[in-house]
């Protein structure tokens, strides 16, 4: 018996030694932990802002050809309307109603939207107003628009051109001699 126990006895002493070995080994590997925890947090913002740049890109990098075709857009809605007042033929007018379609729906696509102002109270980041009329209308109020404006997504492309109401004829004189 006296043999077994020896044996006991005599493990014990170098589990005491692994310990104040792995002791240090422990203490040395948090820091490294940390910094890896640190480094996979850094490594995710950056997949995460590099794909967020990615796709603002996308939406952003046909801005100036979107810009180049609004004045295509106004032409063929300034055709239409002198097609109107010259009682043109139909079908030729309908023909150019395609294409504008067309237009207007790749547009679309591409999450380029018209601003319709009529009616609406006039907003300085989406109208410009080129002339103010007295009318019936409350003040400051879109009375016509000029020149239709675009939205690229949530970000303004292009305001609208409106002419606004300064309000009922008799208010806008008294504005004006006081």
């Amino acid at each position: 018996m006296s043999k077994k126990h020896k044996k006991n006895d005599a493990p014990k002493q170098p589990d005491a030694a692994i310990e104040q070995a792995v002791t240090p080994e422990v203490e040395a590997e948090e820091p490294l932990k940390n910094q890896l925890l640190r480094l996979q947090a850094d490594f995710d913002n950056f997949r995460k802002r590099t794909q967020r740049e990615r796709s603002e890109l996308f939406l952003f990098a046909n801005e100036s050809l979107f810009l180049e075709m609004l004045p295509i857009i106004d032409h063929f809605e300034m055709g239409f309307k002198s097609a109107e007042a010259h009682q043109t033929d139909c079908s030729v007018t309908e023909g150019f109603r395609m294409v504008y379609n067309q237009l207007l729906d790749v547009l679309k696509k591409f999450n380029v939207t018209a601003i319709d102002a009529v009616g609406e109270p006039f907003d300085p980041h989406r109208h410009e107003a080129i002339l103010h009329m007295p009318s019936d209308k409350p003040a400051e109020t879109v009375l016509e628009q000029v020149r239709r404006g675009y939205m690229l997504g949530d970000k303004l492309l292009r305001a609208a051109q409106v002419i606004i109401s300064s309000g009922p004829a008799e208010q806008a004189e008294q504005k004006e001699s006081e």
